[in-house]
């Protein structure tokens, strides 16, 4: 008996278009509900990282280890604050413009050490002066605009600026070329209110090398000279912060060994994710943890992205591995901010000067990072190192060194004032 044949029925064309059409309209639906719930809400969550990152600004002194900026007064105006309003925007002044008044209250800075500094390698003997006259504008740049800056000497000072709605203005002296190998010139500089020196700069005083050296396989001192720890005990008795940057590997393992007080890197990055030597290798950061310090991260290009086409493509987020890094391997108390403006030519981008510092503490917040360790990274670290050398200063109820350098030491000296 024959079987029933199965009867085959064929879909419409039409009607299979239909159900393909509606199928992409409801997903286009989908996704735009879906932007639409997920657009504000991202919106939101920037929003609220950005607040947090303001309030906690508005709560802490942001401290800049190192802006240089006196040095393009000097540059571009000859020192002569009445050839320039500080409270106009000075972008179109001179080339590489980083810091004026408005950007700065935009950044929300709390207090700055302004660099007292002139280039050295020349022969020009007139490093003590040129010292002198950085730190005369320095001053005068707080007397003139007295609603907007306060020269600061103290840790308290900076709170008292702070509190005061004022950014604290404090000096650091770039460069121990500047002393002329004299304890004499250190004391009087720490008088007119020098409350760090950078051990050396981009050359090696009579005392110690720099930063150039530590790939040298003979260094010239390697490390510090006997009268460069003297340096560093006559800076410790006085309560002057020794300041790292720039100087070899050898020396701040020398200057660690020697010195009573934390040191900082007023200008430093971590060598170990970017290998120049202006930055900080990770046997330093670990003895960091002992002796006390804190390493102020630069947010020049070169120190920051050692890959190729650093020009181009810094951007923000490698400056954030930076403190990433050194606050791993150092540790949250010894890790803040030096950025560097003003004395490079190459930032990050999203750091183009010093409006933007609040946009580098949204994305540490971002990372993780807690309110108590941005507080910390803002400036807390900071003014707890500068306390510590002031304590140790106290204690050192000794008389002044007063031991001269070799006349030896300094015949065939190199490192001076460049102009």
């Amino acid at each position: 008996m024959p079987g029933r044949e199965r009867e085959i029925t064929f879909e419409k064309p039409e009607s299979r278009g239909k159900f393909v059409a509606g199928g992409v309209l409801v997903l286009m639906l989908v996704v735009v509900i879906a932007v639409a719930i997920a657009v504000p809400l991202a919106l939101q969550r920037r929003d609220a990282t950005s607040d947090r990152a303001r309030r906690l600004m508005e709560e802490v002194p942001l401290v800049d280890g190192h802006n240089d900026w006196p040095w393009q007064l000097a540059k571009n105006f000859g020192n002569r604050l009445s050839q320039v309003n500080l409270g106009n925007d000075l972008r179109s002044a001179y080339t590489n413009s980083h810091t004026d008044i408005p950007r700065l209250r935009q950044g929300m800075v709390g207090a700055q050490f302004w660099a007292a500094y002139t280039p050295c390698n020349s022969q020009y003997k007139d490093t003590v002066r040129w010292a002198l006259q950085q730190i005369d504008v320095i001053e005068r740049i707080a007397a003139k605009y007295p609603d907007t800056f306060q020269f600061v000497t103290t840790a308290q000072g900076i709170q008292d600026a702070f509190d005061a709605g004022k950014i604290g203005c404090m000096v650091g002296v770039e460069g121990g070329h500047m002393i002329d190998s004299n304890l004499a010139a250190l004391r009087m500089l720490y008088k007119l209110g020098t409350r760090y020196m950078t051990i050396t700069h981009s050359c090696n005083t009579p005392w110690a090398d720099n930063w150039q050296e530590t790939l040298n396989p003979t260094p010239e001192h390697n490390g510090l000279t006997d009268f460069g720890k003297l340096v560093i005990q006559e800076m410790n008795r006085l309560g002057m912060l020794v300041d790292l940057s720039h100087v070899s590997f050898k020396t701040m393992h020398d200057t660690l060994d020697v010195t009573r007080a934390p040191v900082i890197f007023s200008h430093s990055s971590a060598y170990a994710i970017c290998n120049h030597t202006r930055n900080v290798p990770d046997d330093v950061l670990r003895r960091l943890r002992d002796t006390g310090g804190v390493v102020m991260v630069n947010f020049y290009n070169d120190y920051i992205n050692c890959g190729p086409n650093k020009t181009e493509n810094t951007t923000i987020a490698q400056v954030a591995d930076h403190c990433d890094y050194i606050r791993d391997v150092a540790g949250e108390d010894h890790v803040g901010l030096g950025a560097d403006y003003d004395g490079v030519t190459r930032v990050p981008q999203g750091l183009e000067d010093v409006s933007t510092y609040p946009a580098l503490i949204e994305e540490l917040l971002n990372r993780g990072w807690t309110d108590d360790q941005i507080k910390k990274f803002l400036g807390l670290n900071l003014i707890n190192v500068f306390k510590r050398a002031e304590e140790v200063s106290a204690s050192m109820t000794m008389d002044p060194f007063d031991d001269l350098i070799p006349t030896t030491a300094i015949q065939n000296e190199t490192c001076r004032t460049f102009l």
